[in-house]
C-alpha cells in the first residue's frame, strides 16, 4: 500500500493529457518517453506509463511490464544515439525514497567512462539543447 492515493494532478499525468508541453521522444500504447528538463547528463529521458499509478509499490503489473520494456529499449537506443559506455536507469519511490513527483517513471542516463552526473540542481536545460538531444534519440529510432 502508498502513503496516499494518486494525484492526477501531477505534472507528469498533465504532460500525458497535453496540459503542459514537453519534448516527447517515444510513445506506444502504454508508455510516454520524454527528455528530463533537468537533465542529469545529455540524453537524460523519462520513461511514463499512460495510466497513473504513484510509483513501484502500487503500479499494475501490466503497466509496470510496459513500462520495463519501454525502458530496457530506452536504454538500448539513448546508448547507441549519445555513443555510451553505459546506462544508469534511477526509479524512486516516496519522499523517503527520493520520489519528487508521484506518477511512476523511469530515468534512463547515458553514462560515459569517468564523467559525474551532474547534480541535482532545479536548474531547467534550455529548450534548444533538450531539442538537439531529442533529435539524436528520434534519430536512432528511425
Amino acid at each position: 500500500m502508498t502513503s496516499s492515493a494518486y494525484d492526477d494532478q501531477n505534472i507528469f499525468a498533465k504532460i500525458l493529457r497535453g496540459e503542459l508541453p514537453s519534448e516527447k521522444v517515444f510513445e506506444d500504447e502504454n508508455t510516454l518517453v520524454i527528455m528530463d528538463i533537468m537533465p542529469r547528463g545529455d540524453g537524460h529521458v523519462l520513461v511514463l506509463p499512460k495510466n497513473g499509478s504513484r510509483n513501484i509499490l502500487d503500479i499494475a503489473e501490466v503497466d509496470l511490464f510496459a513500462t520495463l520494456k519501454t525502458t530496457q529499449k530506452m536504454a538500448q537506443i539513448v546508448k547507441k544515439a549519445f555513443d555510451a559506455d553505459g546506462i544508469t536507469i534511477h526509479q524512486f519511490n516516496e519522499s523517503a525514497g527520493g520520489q519528487m513527483v508521484f506518477h511512476t517513471h523511469f530515468h534512463v542516463i547515458p553514462r560515459h567512462a569517468g564523467v559525474s552526473l551532474r547534480p541535482h540542481s532545479g536548474e531547467m536545460e534550455n529548450s534548444d539543447v533538450l531539442k538537439a538531444n531529442a533529435d539524436k534519440i528520434r534519430a536512432v529510432l528511425g
